[in-house]
């Protein structure tokens, strides 16, 4: 990841993400998808299924294509400031990344024949929205729980766009295929969070740091169960890395650091991270991902 001057758009975008995890003979594992190279968001880089929020995702019809209203999706998010037809969105936003990009589908009546046309409509060109439609699906919003919220700062030398992303984490449904969908996304992998980072490590595979944090966190969970619960248990935790500048460097601390706004820890792992060898690392080298 190379640090190069862009023109900043400072206003963050509405996105979500979802982390999807399963259970293997190693324990938990995460879905990586590697961004296409000529992306003007991390690309190459490997990162967890996602997208900027669309007016469609604000607009489906919640009482046909969802298990969950307004209200509920809005106290499901736990964003008291958030409208909730923009909860409800994100949640669909989710959802619709996750089929797009890699196309896993959390569907409540999706049979495997609707499975595969749906899959073979979005190939064809359709468009979220209209497939449900045809399909009669409903989505499963409750597979997906909200698991942290991360505003990226404004960092000229990174990217030229801020995001406010809602991460989610959801267990893969069985009976279905994660792969990339060979547009937007060019390779994927299912692997171990610790191991993941050791692969980063190691530079065989690029990650922004909120893939780093997060990867470390889930590092902490050996089986799905232990990790749904932990976002069962809480409200999702609001990430705003603060940059600075040390004898050099560039630094990005989070909530907990000595340099942050917020005194309270968000997350376990090292409170900040620091950009040197062309990449973001831990301060005190790769084993204090794990040490706090």
């Amino acid at each position: 990841m190379e640090l190069h001057s862009k023109v900043i758009n400072d206003t963050p975008r509405d996105s979500a993400t979802v982390i999807i995890v399963r259970d293997a003979a190693a324990g938990l594992e995460v879905f990586l998808v590697k961004r296409h190279g000529l992306s003007d968001v991390l690309g190459g880089a490997y990162v967890f299924p996602g997208g900027k929020l669309d007016a469609s995702d604000d607009a489906l019809d919640a009482s046909l294509h969802l298990d969950q209203d307004e209200a509920q999706l809005h106290a499901a998010l736990g964003e008291p400031d958030t409208p909730a037809p923009r909860a409800k969105g994100l949640f669909v936003a989710a959802l619709r990344e996750a089929f797009e990009e890699c196309g896993v589908l959390f569907a409540l009546n999706g049979s495997p024949e609707a499975l595969q046309q749906a899959a073979q409509m979005l190939r064809a060109g359709s468009a979220f929205n209209p497939l449900l439609a045809a399909l009669q699906l409903r989505l499963n919003a409750r597979a997906v729980l909200p698991w942290s919220r991360w505003i990226t700062p404004t960092m000229p030398s990174i990217s030229s766009k801020r995001f406010d992303t809602r991460f989610f984490i959801a267990a893969m449904p069985p009976a279905q295929l994660a792969r990339h969908d060979d547009v937007e996304t060019t390779e994927s992998v299912w692997l171990p969070p610790r191991l993941a980072l050791e692969h980063y490590w190691s530079r065989q595979i690029a990650l922004a740091p909120p893939q780093i944090m997060t990867l470390a966190h889930l590092s902490r969970h050996a089986t799905v169960a232990s990790a749904m619960d932990s976002a069962r248990a809480a409200l999702p935790r609001l990430i705003q890395p603060e940059p600075f500048d040390l004898e050099g460097e560039r630094v990005l601390c989070y909530p907990g650091d000595v340099r942050h706004s917020v005194a309270e820890r968000a997350m376990p792992g090292p409170t900040r991270l620091v950009y040197r060898n062309q990449r973001f690392e831990p301060v005190d080298g790769f084993a204090a991902l794990f040490s706090a």
